[in-house]
């Protein structure tokens, strides 16, 4: 049985991803929740409050899943380990898709300028997908299928590569799975080392 906070958390979750979270009202949610408004504000002091309620479990959420990535992940290679994290990566934003939603929206960065705790959310999530592209980087360097380049500024291309086509499959303007092989292809000759 689903608890009222977690039901109140989904439902919220679901609501911002595809309205957002100002047209999306307390009344909106305790409708299509089926509880009193007053039982919201009971689990969470404001809409602000429910919104970064939802931003810490998408982290969690997301922390997770590629923790566990990362344990049952073994590339042979880092050009490898970047072709899985690429992979992983648009399985998780369709797994996810709500949440990736919400992520793509433009309210949570708003709320970030003037709200810490948004913001360090942000960037949790942000810096641990990036780090994984880093480390793939990284390993392809020291293996040497990777060209030497900065690591940290080469992952945050990739990253913008593979979120501008998660964006794309969001918002239903392209099919991100139909560009899977080409993005592939394309970090591949970003980042393969010439002479190996």
């Amino acid at each position: 049985m689903v608890k009222k906070r977690d039901a109140i958390l989904n439902t919220a979750a679901k609501l911002f991803s595809e309205h957002g979270f100002k047209e999306t009202s307390i009344a909106d949610i305790a409708r299509a929740t089926g509880v009193a408004e007053g039982t919201i504000f009971y689990h969470f002091k404001s809409k602000e409050d429910l919104f970064l309620a939802i931003l810490q479990e998408v982290k969690e959420d997301i922390l997770r899943e590629f923790n566990t990535y990362r344990k049952e992940s073994e590339p042979l290679s880092g050009l490898q380990m970047m072709e899985e994290a690429i992979s992983f990566y648009l399985y998780l934003a369709a797994k996810m898709d709500e949440r990736f939603l919400l992520l793509h929206r433009h309210y949570p960065y708003k709320l970030a300028e003037v709200n810490p705790v948004c913001r360090g959310y942000l960037e949790d999530i942000f810096n641990c997908l990036l780090d994984i592209f880093e480390q793939a980087v990284e390993l392809g360097q020291k293996d040497r299928s990777i060209a030497p380049m900065p690591a940290r500024k080469n992952a945050l291309i990739v990253l913008t590569m593979v979120d501008g086509l998660v964006r794309f499959r969001d918002y239903n303007l392209y099919d991100a799975a139909a560009l899977h092989s080409e993005l592939l292809s394309a970090v591949r000759r970003m980042l393969r080392n010439p002479s190996f």
